[in-house]
């Protein structure tokens, strides 16, 4: 397990380390400096209550998703088991989120396999609210596309369905859960007993925590704090343009925060830690080619929005990390294994 920890740190970090030469190539240390000291961090500082309030949005919107495993889960063991997540996530990228569920089930001493489930349910949930505004975006802005294609006319149509097709795949996978587990059943019974035996509480524990989504009288609330944590994502987007003179410009309106977060998304599923690199790269790109920005600007604005999102989440990850006397061997980072979330608990 240490070895393949290993492997997934050095591939991650060497990918971060060609995005980041890619965004930076070209632009003159001397000049990068010049544009940082030139920023007005007051206007930064603002980003912290932003990206604060949308992680505590996405920790209240878990607390709905946990209702169908316990009902009163603490907001506070809620909101410091995601900015833990995050804060392994921007070490070992897609490792925070099978670390939540075991400090969320330390701490209120639940099922971890039931509450990786909700896990599962709030990224369809993120997924959902985001092709629905990628779908919008590029329906809008259809040139949005244009700086990563050589052709981007050719290829828009297929990523405007296939976004519009991913929202569909995520609408049905939410709202058919039955279909998808019968579906596993018909699967278990094909296998030897000693592993269907095996496969049946995780099983069962994955139903308990899709348990929400029987909850009809909690879609609107689920989907409008969706929504709001997008929102708040586009807004930490828009904020900073104030920060920097030659960015204010009128094209560079919130619409146009929107397109950069669709294009930011994008840059996040890559399996960068904390996106290092890839976000300063498609950032940059975005606002040279789109919106005329110099690139030293554009990159100014990368680093300074990118670092300091990555610094609240890795302090306040931290703060929980002590406070609440987390072992990282408790949820599998050294001696015991992350990928088995449903193992003894």
């Amino acid at each position: 397990m240490i070895k393949k920890n290993l492997f997934r740190f050095a591939l991650s970090f060497s990918l971060a380390a060609f995005f980041l030469y890619f965004a930076i190539r070209g632009v003159k240390l001397s000049d990068l400096v010049l544009s940082l000291k030139s920023a007005n961090y007051w206007w930064l500082v603002l980003l912290i209550p932003i990206a604060l309030l949308s992680h505590w949005i996405r920790a209240l919107r878990w607390k709905y998703l946990m209702a169908p495993i316990k009902k009163d889960c603490s907001i506070s063991h809620l909101f410091g088991a995601v900015m833990i997540g995050y804060a392994v996530n921007n070490v070992l990228p897609r490792v925070g989120e099978l670390v939540r569920p075991y400090v969320l089930g330390r701490q209120e001493h639940v099922s971890k396999s039931a509450t990786l489930a909700t896990v599962v349910v709030e990224r369809i949930l993120d997924l959902m609210s985001f092709y629905f505004i990628a779908c919008v975006t590029l329906f809008l802005y259809p040139h949005a596309l244009d700086p990563f294609f050589m052709d981007a006319t050719a290829v828009r149509p297929f990523f405007f369905a296939g976004s519009f097709a991913g929202l569909g795949l995520f609408l049905f996978l939410f709202f058919k859960a039955d279909t998808f587990f019968r579906y596993c059943a018909l699967i278990k019974n094909v296998l030897p007993k000693k592993y269907s035996a095996k496969i049946d509480p995780v099983l069962d524990s994955f139903y308990q925590g899709l348990g929400v989504i029987k909850m009809k009288d909690k879609f609107a609330v689920i989907i409008l704090l969706s929504f709001a944590m997008q929102a708040l994502y586009a807004l930490g987007m828009y904020e900073p343009f104030f920060a920097f003179s030659s960015l204010a410009k009128p094209e560079l309106n919130f619409g146009a925060s929107v397109v950069l977060l669709v294009i930011s998304s994008i840059a996040w599923i890559l399996p960068a830690p904390g996106a290092m690199g890839t976000y300063h790269s498609f950032l940059t790109i975005a606002m040279v080619k789109l919106y005329g920005v110099d690139k030293t600007t554009a990159l100014s604005y990368s680093i300074v929005t990118h670092e300091l999102g990555y610094i609240v989440i890795m302090v306040f990850g931290a703060y929980y990390y002590f406070k609440d006397h987390i072992n990282a061997a408790e949820f599998g980072i050294g001696e015991k294994d992350v990928s088995n979330p449903a193992g003894k608990e």
